[in-house]
């Protein structure tokens, strides 16, 4: 399906019944990586899946921020009129729904958050040299701005009371304390560590986290 917010055209799919889930993936990929977990999601919500700008089939700009791709959502849940919704974002998909949840306060009903990132320094050392690496090789947009952004303070979680489930791979690219710090400032956040997972071993293509997701959505 297709709609038109922020000046750029959204591909995104709908699919199920219930109450809205919205589904974003992360730096590089689409929707369709949620395929499996869809699948199985869709009995009791109704699934929003929606390829970010630059992204799958949805509109191919020059502005690559996440404060823009956030404006995207917002603007997409409002012009759906979406009530009650809640979010799983993976890697950018996560930043994204933080810069939501920052600058609308009660915007979700609740938050699965996979693989999320507040700054560059995040990244373990030698991932954030390998994508020097590969920026300087390749000079792909999407790179530098994983190497740029997002620039979210720490200080800035602390006001936001939506349930959240924070979930990272036991060998995620990002430093382990990066997780234990968010979840130590958010009010309702708590963490899931995938033991025997990297960054996207459990999400993409898969459906291993539709159990841990089922329980907090069902909370």
């Amino acid at each position: 399906m297709k709609i038109e917010v922020n000046n750029i055209t959204l591909n995104y799919i709908k699919e199920g019944q219930g109450n809205p889930l919205i589904l974003m993936h992360g730096n590089g990929e689409d929707s369709g990586i949620f395929n499996e977990l869809t699948e199985k999601l869709k009995e009791n919500y109704t699934i929003y899946a929606i390829d970010s700008r630059n992204h799958g089939g949805s509109t191919k700009t020059e502005d690559f921020t996440y404060e823009t791709m956030a404006e995207d959502v917002y603007q997409f849940i409002e012009k759906l009129e979406l009530k009650n919704v809640s979010v799983i974002g993976f890697s950018d998909g996560a930043i994204l729904s933080l810069l939501l949840a920052i600058d609308h306060d009660n915007l979700f009903h609740k938050m699965a958050l996979l693989g999320v990132n507040l700054k560059p320094t995040d990244f373990k050392t030698d991932i954030y040299n390998y994508l020097v690496d590969e920026y300087e090789n390749t000079k792909d947009p999407l790179i530098k701005m994983m190497l740029e952004q997002p620039n979210i303070e720490l200080e800035q979680l602390k006001d936001i009371h939506t349930p959240t489930l924070l979930i990272a791979g036991e060998d995620d690219i990002y430093k382990e304390e990066s997780f234990d710090d968010i979840v130590k400032i958010m009010p309702n956040a708590r963490l899931q560590i995938m033991k025997g997972h990297d960054h996207g071993s459990y999400i993409i293509n898969k459906d291993i986290l539709y159990p841990y997701l089922e329980n907090f959505l069902k909370e």
